[in-house]
């Protein structure tokens, strides 16, 4: 049995969760979003809390992963979810523009990249990049297709990484 399941998303104020055969949606100050729920998870709507349950083993499981989704969507249109990335090398910058964030990351050429529907993303410095939105997959994805483009190399450390994240340096070679 889902240890996770059992305990129940409590939705702050201001957020109203609308559960049906399909899926919940869940209406917030930042926006809306719509989760799909599979078969065999049933949720409640008890006073201000979504309570999951189950029918089977099978559903147990699920009934775990439903939740941390719907806590997850619950958090984004409360508050929103955020990735913070730093270049790191010389000449490397990146400039956000409307629906298209330019960077400099040591190619012969600029990379541009196509800002998605619901992702918003500003550049406080020109090596800081700040992708925030209500869905955290779709944050976390734009995230992970930015730092692809130059992810970070072992020896010198340059590159696209997210704030915080620790680089494994190797030793140079030796003559």
């Amino acid at each position: 049995m889902s240890r996770v399941a059992k305990n129940p998303v409590e939705l702050p104020k201001g957020v109203e969760a609308n559960v049906t055969e399909a899926g919940i949606s869940v209406k917030g100050s930042k926006g809306e979003l719509t989760i799909p729920l599979r078969g065999n998870v049933e949720v409640e709507h008890i006073d201000n809390e979504l309570v999951f349950k189950a029918n089977s083993r099978e559903g147990w499981a699920m009934a775990g992963t439903a939740r941390a989704l719907v806590n997850n969507v619950v958090q984004g249109v409360n508050e929103g979810w955020e990735k913070r990335l730093e270049l790191m090398g010389v000449g490397y910058r990146a400039q956000a523009r409307a629906k298209k964030l330019t960077m400099q990351l040591g190619f012969s050429h600029p990379v541009d990249y196509q800002i998605p529907e619901g992702i918003e993303i500003t550049t406080p410095s020109q090596t800081e990049i700040v992708v925030s939105g209500i869905d955290k997959q779709l944050v976390g994805q734009v995230s992970a297709e930015i730092r692809a483009y130059r992810p970070p190399e072992p020896y010198k450390g340059k590159g696209v990484r997210y704030v915080g994240e620790r680089v494994r340096r190797k030793e140079a070679k030796k003559k």
